[in-house]
């Protein structure tokens, strides 16, 4: 019996542990350089970046993009 493996990178990851991953990978300073959000540059938390990132498509997607991105490098 075959199991059918999603081929998108980010099927069952939750964006909190995107989002957590890219945190400890580039720390929200350098997060803040790649991706020009003012939750990762003015008083960056967990928290708040979720927050927002739920609020906003296009940045939820550039965080997503920047994910895929860095598999690789995990």
């Amino acid at each position: 019996m075959e199991t059918n493996k999603s081929k998108d990178p980010l099927h069952g990851i939750t964006l909190q542990n995107i989002l957590e991953k890219l945190v400890n990978y580039y720390g929200f300073d350098t997060l803040g350089e790649l991706i020009n959000i003012k939750c990762f540059r003015e008083n960056p938390s967990i928290k708040s970046s979720l927050t927002f990132l739920r609020k906003t498509d296009w940045a939820r997607k550039k965080v997503e993009e920047l994910y895929i991105k860095t598999i690789p490098k995990f």
